[in-house]
């Protein structure tokens, strides 16, 4: 599992002094570039030497408490199910021990004409080697 920490900001907020709900799903991003990155992979050079991209194809979404200003937050990413062009995370935002937000994605590795195509070998040896 990836740890990647974030503060909640002002601008992260809706008139309620909570965080907007559209902003959970950047936070999570944010979290899945840096779980992606500490394993080593490179999405620049992956999309200017091989084609590839990683794309949203699906999330499944739960808000179970409010986020507010200042706050800090915790994203933890966990690889749960690999396929031929698929990867499949459980994400959760978390304020120290509480669990605020917890998702589901989906993630399709796709060419530059956006078209499904099979995880590169060394990839998907990265992603195994994160664990499942």
């Amino acid at each position: 599992m990836h740890r990647f920490e974030l503060r909640v900001y002002y601008e992260d907020t809706d008139l309620a002094g909570i965080v907007y709900y559209a902003n959970y799903l950047k936070f999570i991003e944010r979290g899945r570039s840096e779980w992606v990155r500490s394993l080593g992979v490179d999405q620049v050079r992956l999309r200017q030497e091989a084609g590839i991209v990683f794309a949203v194809r699906r999330v499944e979404a739960d808000y179970l408490r409010p986020a507010v200003f200042d706050d800090v937050l915790s994203v933890e990413t966990r690889l749960i199910a690999l396929g031929g062009s698929r990867i499949e995370l459980e994400q959760n935002v978390l304020r120290g021990d509480i669990c605020l937000f917890a998702a589901k994605v989906t993630l399709v590795c796709l060419s530059g004409t956006g078209r499904a195509v099979r995880l590169p070998a060394d990839i998907r040896a990265l992603l195994e080697a994160a664990g499942i």
